[in-house]
């Protein structure tokens, strides 16, 4: 499967042990590499221990106070650049929202409109441009507050995540919102004055699950959000199963 990272935080900090360890995962997750960080938003269809950028980002990264980044084994979509996460765009306000994705959405027929608009040919983009769609509507007079913002993201997630996999991280340039509801497949701890969350630990420091089935929102580095939990909990069925086997993930 893909693999997520997020980082919030009041201060920069040092991440790059935890990037390099997040990007070594490659070797199970070859099919592109992502990342969102304050050098801006940069994605290759490339097997992430491959690519000479990459490579330079690692080496020079300054300390951060937010990031993003994904590593993608490809199960929905071919294997090119337009199918890489992160997937960015502004709103109608001109507000930037940038997500990553880990999952598959199987029941997606609200998602349909979003095929003759999509880049790439992948389930993630259609959701990233759905999004889009229900928060320029929202925003047609004016903009969102950011507790409005995140019930609408809240919305988005009760909606579509029953019977689809969906852990998500998205960023809309204040809050970073951060959502699981498969088991065991994200965890958090605290780094600095931030807040680290990746799809598996990353160092040997203490490590805790996130919430399942819970909207989460973080401004620098602090929980200003929490959502209802909801009943859409993905669990693997054994086609699900036998599928990700044949994959060796």
């Amino acid at each position: 499967m893909c693999e997520l990272l997020g980082f919030s935080a009041a201060r920069s900090s040092d991440i790059t042990k935890q990037l390099r360890e997040f990007y070594s995962h490659s070797s199970t997750n070859p099919h592109g590499w992502g990342i969102m960080y304050s050098g801006g938003t940069l994605r290759e269809s490339l097997k992430a221990s491959e690519s000479d950028k990459l490579s330079k980002i690692l080496d020079y990264i300054e300390p951060q106070r937010i990031l993003l980044a994904h590593i993608r084994f490809a199960t929905v979509g071919s294997i090119r650049q337009e199918n890489c996460h992160p997937f960015t765009a502004a709103d109608v306000t001109g507000r930037q929202w940038t997500m990553i994705h880990n999952g598959t959405i199987y029941s997606g027929s609200r998602l349909i409109p979003m095929l003759s608009r999509q880049k790439g040919d992948t389930d993630s983009e259609r959701l990233f441009l759905y999004l889009l769609d229900k928060l320029n509507s929202a925003q047609a007079e004016r903009p969102l507050h950011p507790s409005e913002r995140f019930k609408l993201v809240e919305e988005i997630v009760f909606d579509i995540a029953p019977r689809n996999k969906l852990n998500l991280m998205i960023y809309d340039g204040e809050l970073l919102y951060i959502h699981k509801n498969m088991e065991e497949t994200m965890k958090f701890r605290e780094i600095g004055s931030g807040v680290m969350f990746a799809t598996t630990a990353l160092d040997d420091g203490d490590w805790q699950e996130v919430p399942m089935a819970q909207l989460l929102a973080y401004r620098d580095g602090e929980r200003v959000f929490e959502g209802t939990k909801h009943k859409g909990i993905f669990v693997p069925t054994l086609q699900y199963i036998t599928a990700m086997d044949a994959m060796n993930i």
